[in-house]
C-alpha cells in the first residue's frame, strides 16, 4: 500500500525531477500570481470607471485580441527561435507594461483609454509569450513527461488564480490598484531569474524549423489535415467563444445575477480556481490523454455552468463554481495535451498559436458580445449561453470522433 502511494506520488510530479522545468514552475508560480491580480485588478478597475457590460467586454477584446491576429505567427517564432532567449524579452516587456499600469492606476484622475492602451499592448506581447511559454514546456522535459508537466503547468496556473485574486480582493480595498500593479512588476523579477539560471545543456531541443513564407500558412493547413486535432480545434472555438470567458462572465454574473460586489467576485473566482487546482492534481497522475477525456471534459463543463446559472444565492454559486473549475481545467488541460500529442514536433508551436488565436477570437468579439447580453439581459442568461455551447460541442465533437475511428 506504501509503494503504491509512493508511486502514484512520483508520477503526479514527476517533471519536477528535472532542474530546468522545475526552475521553470517555481518562476512562473509567482509571475503567475502577479498576472492574476492584475487581471483581476484591470477588471475591477474599468468596470468601476465605465460601469458597463460593454467596458468590460471592451477590455478583454483589447487584451486577447490581438492574439487572433498574431498568434499564429508567434506559434511560428516559437518553433524556429530560441524560446528561453525570446521569453527573456517578453517577460521583461511585460514587467515594463505593470510598471506602466501602476503609474497610471496612481494618477488622480486615470483616463480609461489609457487602460485599454496598455490592455492592448499586453495583447500583442501575450500573442507571442503564450507559444513560446506553452512550448517552451515540451523543450525542459523528455516525452514521456510532457502530459505530467502540462498539467503541473495548468495547476500552478490555477494556483496563481487562487492566490492572484485574493490579493487583488484584498489590495483594492485596503490600498487601492496602483498597488496591484506594482506587486505584478515585481513578480517577474522571478520568472526572468528562473530563465536565466537554466542549463541550455540540458533542453530536449526538437530543432528550429527553417524560416519560409508558407510556415503559419501550413500550420493551418496541417491542423486541418489531422481529424484528432480538427474536432479539438472545432470545439474549443465554441467553448472559448461563449463559456471560457470568465472574466467577462463571473463578474457580471456576480453583479447583476448575485447582486454581490467586488470581495464576492474575488471569492467566487478563487473557489473556481481551487476547483481547478483539485482536479488538476487528480489529473496529473494519468500517463495517458485521449480524445475521450476532452469529450468527457466539455459536457463536465457544461453541466456545471448551468448549475452556477441556476445557483440561488452566494454559498451554492461558490459550491457550483468549484465544480465549474474542475471540469473546465479538464477540458482545456486534456485539448492542450492531446494537441500536443497529435502533432509533429516541429508544429507544436503553431498547433498551441492557433489555440491561442481562437482565444483572441473569443475575446475580440465574444467579450463585447457577452457584455452586451449582460446589459440587456443581466448576468445568469451569459452562464445558461456557456453551459448550453460547452454541452452542445461535447456532443457534436462525439459524433465526429465515432466517425474518425470507424473511418480508421
Amino acid at each position: 500500500m506504501r509503494a503504491t502511494a509512493v508511486s502514484a506520488g512520483q508520477a503526479t510530479f514527476a517533471s519536477l525531477r528535472h532542474r530546468n522545468f522545475r526552475l521553470f514552475f517555481i518562476g512562473q508560480s509567482i509571475s503567475n500570481s502577479g498576472n492574476w491580480l492584475t487581471n483581476v485588478a484591470m477588471t475591477l478597475f474599468v468596470l468601476k470607471l465605465a460601469g458597463t457590460g460593454v467596458g468590460v467586454g471592451f477590455l478583454t477584446a483589447c487584451q486577447f485580441g490581438p492574439m487572433l491576429f498574431l498568434s499564429a505567427w508567434g506559434g511560428a517564432v516559437a518553433d524556429r527561435s530560441d524560446k528561453r532567449r525570446m521569453l527573456l524579452v517578453t517577460q521583461s516587456l511585460e514587467m515594463g507594461q505593470s510598471i506602466a499600469l501602476a503609474a497610471l492606476a496612481f494618477m488622480p484622475a486615470p483616463p480609461l483609454w489609457g487602460l485599454y492602451a496598455l490592455a492592448l499592448f499586453g495583447g500583442v506581447l501575450l500573442s507571442l509569450d503564450n507559444p513560446l511559454r506553452r512550448s517552451f514546456v515540451s523543450e525542459m522535459v523528455p516525452h514521456e513527461d510532457l502530459p505530467n508537466a502540462v498539467v503541473l503547468y495548468s495547476t500552478l496556473v490555477n494556483l496563481s488564480r487562487i492566490f492572484g485574486p485574493s490579493l487583488a480582493g484584498v489590495l483594492v480595498v485596503t490600498t487601492g490598484y496602483g498597488w496591484c500593479f506594482t506587486i505584478d512588476a515585481l513578480s517577474y523579477v522571478a520568472v526572468i531569474a528562473s530563465l536565466i539560471m537554466m542549463r541550455p545543456a540540458e533542453l530536449y531541443r526538437h530543432g528550429a524549423v527553417e524560416g519560409r513564407s508558407g510556415g503559419v500558412v501550413e500550420g493551418l493547413r496541417y491542423a486541418r489535415s489531422v481529424p484528432v486535432l480538427r474536432v479539438s480545434f472545432a470545439m474549443l472555438a465554441a467553448i472559448t467563444m461563449l463559456a471560457y470567458n470568465f472574466t467577462v462572465t463571473l463578474p457580471l454574473f456576480v453583479t447583476r445575477g448575485l447582486g454581490a460586489g467586488e470581495g464576492t467576485f474575488t471569492v467566487i473566482y478563487s473557489v473556481l480556481s481551487f476547483g481547478s487546482v483539485v482536479s488538476a492534481l487528480l489529473f496529473a497522475a494519468r500517463r495517458r490523454v485521449t480524445m475521450r477525456d476532452v469529450l468527457l471534459g466539455a459536457a463536465g463543463f457544461g453541466f456545471a455552468l448551468l448549475l452556477l446559472a441556476g445557483s440561488p444565492g452566494v454559498r451554492t454559486a461558490a459550491a457550483a463554481a468549484f465544480i465549474v473549475g474542475a471540469m473546465s481545467l479538464l477540458y482545456m488541460t486534456a485539448n492542450s495535451t492531446v494537441v500536443q500529442l497529435e502533432a509533429r514536433p516541429d508544429m507544436r508551436g503553431r498547433m498551441l498559436a492557433l489555440q491561442t488565436v481562437l482565444l483572441g477570437a473569443s475575446a475580440l468579439f465574444g467579450g463585447p458580445l457577452l457584455g452586451w447580453i449582460a446589459d440587456t439581459t443581466g448576468g445568469r442568461t451569459l452562464i445558461v449561453i456557456g453551459g448550453l455551447t460547452s454541452l452542445l460541442a461535447a456532443a457534436i465533437g462525439a459524433l465526429h470522433a465515432r466517425a474518425i475511428r470507424a473511418s480508421m
